[in-house]
């Protein structure tokens, strides 16, 4: 897991605000605003924050299926943002994303077996001579569906069974990078460890990146390597998974982190409320966004924008609290 499949490089996608007869532009909503990162080819990077965000527009701007403002996406040390349509189009097949709702993801018209078919003939290798009814067959057989329902529809599998439809679409093209948008947030709880599983062992079997978004810490630290936490379209803190839970630095990761239900009463840490609402995107608050919702906020919060701040091995804060940390100068 040492080279950078992925590197993302102040990404910005802002969303223009119309008003008046002809549809002036008075705004821009700023769902992403300056995101950076990098994704090693084999590991999951956890995208997690509270609902608007951000997250999912990160993923969909990746993916180029939104199209930023903004910045740089190199996969596979190739730039997205400006390439061409149709290098853009043969180069979608090595990324993929699984969709946050099953049941609106899949065409209700198709059968399971024309669903599949239809990816399987995208990225058909020139080696597999197997007919594609036995292929179909054989992708159902690796998500642990029975291949005999495969000329079912849609609307006769349950969530948990239609989510593994929509992994079987994603690497029936045999990917590199999968975007996992919120993949097990609309299942029942006993489901979502079958699923978070399930694309485990995938991983492994394939060799997959996953840049996995949810908002819930649980599922985050289940599946992650490293964990990005955003806020209003930046990205505050990133970091080891081990690092990150047993040391957050940001205020808001403290936060999030102290909401987590622990098993034992005895290691419960103490729950931080967060005051106030998130502000909007459409007119995000001047220097560090979290300020007005922060116990540790200073007047420099309120003015100037937090820098990136590296405070150990892949461990990065934005925040004014360590700008001038013994630690991030020996770092």
């Amino acid at each position: 897991m040492s080279e950078d499949l992925l590197v993302v490089d102040n990404l910005k996608t802002y969303f223009p605000l119309k008003k008046g007869l002809f549809g002036q532009t008075s705004g821009h909503v700023k769902a992403v605003d300056g995101v950076s990162f990098k994704v090693k080819r084999g590991e999951t990077l956890g995208i997690v924050g509270e609902s608007g965000c951000g997250k999912s527009t990160t993923g969909r701007s990746i993916l180029q299926l939104i199209k930023p403002s903004a910045g740089s996406v190199r996969f596979h040390g190739e730039e997205l943002i400006e390439m061409p349509q149709a290098k853009l189009r043969d180069m979608r097949s090595q990324m993929q994303i699984i969709f946050q709702d099953p049941y609106s993801s899949l065409n209700p018209r198709l059968t399971v077996a024309t669903i599949l078919a239809e990816a399987l003939s995208v990225g058909a290798s020139p080696s597999d001579t197997r007919p594609m009814r036995e292929r179909v067959m054989a992708l159902l057989r690796l998500v642990g569906l029975n291949p005999q329902h495969a000329d079912r529809y849609p609307h006769e599998f349950s969530g948990g069974q239609r989510q593994r439809i929509g992994i079987a679409r994603a690497i029936a093209v045999s990917p590199k990078l999968i975007v996992a948008d919120e993949p097990v947030s609309a299942l029942d709880v006993s489901i979502q460890a079958q699923i978070l599983n399930l694309m485990k062992e995938l991983q492994e079997d394939m060799g997959l990146t996953y840049l996995f978004i949810s908002h819930d810490l649980g599922v985050i630290r289940h599946i992650s390597d490293r964990i990005a936490v955003m806020y209003l379209g930046r990205i505050v803190e990133i970091a080891d998974k081990k690092c990150l839970f047993e040391n957050p630095l940001h205020p808001y990761t403290q936060a999030l982190i102290s909401a987590v239900p622990v098993p034992n009463p005895e290691k419960k840490k103490e729950r931080i409320v967060l005051g106030g609402d998130v502000p909007s995107p459409a007119n995000p608050p001047v220097g560090c966004a979290f300020h007005p919702r922060c116990r540790h906020a200073t007047e420099i919060c309120t003015t100037l924008r937090p820098t990136e701040t590296v405070m150990g091995p892949d461990h990065i804060v934005a925040c004014h609290l360590y700008a001038h940390d013994e630690r991030s100068q020996q770092a």
